[in-house]
């Protein structure tokens, strides 16, 4: 039997490690300028912003894109 392997690069990766990558490579300043929301610029934390992230699809979106770019950054 072979083994299913899947083409997404968020696959297996939770929501948490996408913000704690993109905030340890750009800061929450450069994110905040990158991705217009308040999580990013009004008191920042991982924290907050996972809770955000999570009710807001088109943020989450905008999030997951960034990190996709970032990637080969990494």
């Amino acid at each position: 039997m072979e083994k299913q392997t899947s083409n997404d690069p968020l696959h297996g990766i939770t929501l948490k490690v996408i913000v704690e990558q993109l905030v340890n490579f750009y800061g929450f300043d450069t994110l905040s300028e990158l991705i217009n929301i308040k999580c990013f610029s009004e008191n920042p934390s991982v924290k907050s912003s996972l809770t955000f992230l999570r009710k807001t699809e088109w943020a989450r979106k905008k999030v997951e894109e960034l990190y996709i770019m970032t990637l080969p950054k990494f």
